[in-house]
Formats: C-alpha cells, structure tokens, sequence
C-alpha cells in the first residue's frame, strides 16, 4: 500500500433537493481534487437528506429511492468522480426491483460503482430494511469498509469489518444535537444558530459541548485505537430538515488521533495523508494479534433478539 490523500466533508443539504446537493458535492469534490486528495466522502444521505424522511410514506419513500447501479445519482456522482479525477463516498436512499428501501452510500470513481454498503441499522423511517452484509471493497490500493451512522454504535460491526481486512472506514453520520437520556444531550440551541454570523464563539461552543463533539469524542476514537484502523467521519453542517447539525467531518489515525477536522460553521473540507507504516505501529494491531476467540466465539455468537432503535431516542 502506497499513502494516499483523503478528504472529509461537511455540508448543508437540502431536503429532497439531489440536483442541489449534488451541485454542493461537485464544488467539494473539485476543491478537494484540487487540494492533491485521491478520496472525498460526504455524509448519511447527502444526495437526498436525511431527517425529513421521518415523516415519508412508502410511496413518497419509493420516488426519493434510487435503483444502485442505474439509478441517475450514482451516475451523476461517477461523472462528478470522472471530471476532478477523484474517488467519492456519498448517501442516498435505495430501492429494489421488490420495492424494498434500504439507506445506502455509495463509492464511485471514474470508472463506475466502487462498492455499496446498507445500512444495518437503519431507523429513520419504518419502510427502511435492514442491509445484512458486511461492506469491504479494495480503492487505490487499500482494503476499505464503509459503516453508516448507527451502525458504528454497535462495536462488533467495526470489529468484523477490520478482521474482513479493512485498514480505512468511511463512517457516513447524520448525528449529534437529538434528544437522548444521556446527562446534556438534546437539541442545539436555535438562536444561537441564527446569530451565528455576528457571534461564531458561542455557537462553536454550543457544537463542541455535550449535545454534540464532546459526545463523538466518547466513542469515536476508540473505535479506530481499538481497531488500528483510519476512521473517516463525515457529518452534515447546518439544518437537516428541522433539526440543526454540528459538522465536525473529522479523519482519525489508528492511535484514535484527530488528523484532520472541520471546524468552521459552513460547507468545508478536511484532508490528511494516510500511510500504511501507522496499521502495524498503532495497539490496535497488537491487540487483534493477542485475541483468544475460544474464550468467547460462543459468548458473542450467542442466541439474540435485537431490539432494534426506531427514533432518536437514545445514542
């Protein structure tokens, strides 16, 4: 494996608006071309937003979906990937010849459809159905995973999906600022949002407190110190839907470092080099070369009815 460059992006989309979003996402993947990056992913459900799908029919979920491959976002997207000669991660809703729907996100590049990953947790809308695979694809290189969202909470989906080989993980979000039982969750605070041009501090402070950065930090680097893996976060910035979202598109190393982090209240990229010689030196590494699977196969393996999340009501 040779280093390669990737960015993180964060971006206000709007809601069922593709033509908009994916004018908001060539704009992204040019600058981050531009910046020598090879990669560029964007959030959970970038090319279709997210959070007003709550409220959808089956019907009105059915014309949002896209068939993938054939569905013209993906096309679009992969002429997007053709003309800055850059790789692209990006989210939409997906539908079959069954008419079922699924959360996916996508990686194309200039040659057509890298890989596609569903969800395996989805919740935002009851027509949604569960994906049942594990994603692992190969990109310049790399072996690479892709997770969505939820799906990162649950720490055996990012445990299976490095010991199926993957060394990067893009983590498509749509998070923070929702009500939860956790002590200062909740949503963002409204007006600070509107006067965030004449006051940037206190809205920079409202993102980075409990209700938003200071959450992912709980989790999210041990995910990739764990792992000895990068970790590639992406966040919507701004409104999704009726709810206010904190960006903070981030890329952690396998020793659960920030390397790069978006930190402004706008439409912005992050990039960071990522090298090979990082996988065999973090713990990470070390840790799933000592593991004793005997000890607990049946203990993790075991019999299991999930209970599965259908609201913000917990992280």
């Amino acid at each position: 494996m040779e280093s390669i460059r990737i960015s993180t992006a964060q971006f206000e989309n709007r809601s069922g608006d593709k033509v908009y979003n994916l004018s908001v996402i060539e704009r992204l993947a040019e600058k981050a071309a531009g910046a020598g990056s090879h990669i560029v992913t964007f959030h959970e459900c970038s090319l279709t937003g997210y959070t007003f799908a709550r409220s959808l029919t089956k019907k009105q979920m059915l014309k949002l979906a896209e068939f993938i491959p054939g569905g013209e976002s993906t096309a679009k997207l992969v002429e997007i990937a053709a003309k800055h000669n850059i790789a692209i991660i990006a989210g939409l809703f997906e539908k079959d010849e069954d008419d079922r729907i699924y959360k996916a996100s996508v990686c194309v590049d200039k040659n057509g459809l890298v890989a596609r990953h569903r969800k395996l947790h989805p919740f935002i809308n009851a027509h949604v159905t569960p994906g049942n695979e594990y994603t692992i694809f190969d990109l310049l290189g790399w072996k690479c995973g892709m997770l969505i969202c939820y799906d990162n909470n649950i720490i055996e989906n990012v445990r299976a999906t490095v010991l199926l080989g993957a060394r990067i993980i893009f983590m498509p979000h749509v998070t923070m600022g929702t009500p939860s039982p956790r002590p200062g969750a909740g949503f963002f605070n409204m007006e600070l949002w509107k006067n965030r041009e004449r006051d940037p501090g206190s809205m920079r402070l409202e993102f980075d407190g409990p209700k938003g950065r200071e959450w992912i930090m709980k989790w999210l680097p041990s995910r990739a110190f764990d792992n000895g893996v990068y970790v590639v976060f992406s966040n919507p910035v701004g409104m999704d839907g009726d709810q206010l979202k904190n960006g903070c598109a981030m890329i952690l190393d396998p020793f659960g470092d920030i390397i790069a982090e978006c930190r402004s209240l706008g439409n912005e990229i992050s990039s960071a080099e990522v090298t090979p010689e990082k996988l065999l030196l973090a713990g990470g590494y070390r840790y799933s070369r000592a593991r004793r699977p005997e000890l607990y196969r049946d203990i993790v393996g075991k019999e299991h009815k999930a209970v599965q999340k259908v609201a913000w009501l917990d992280d």
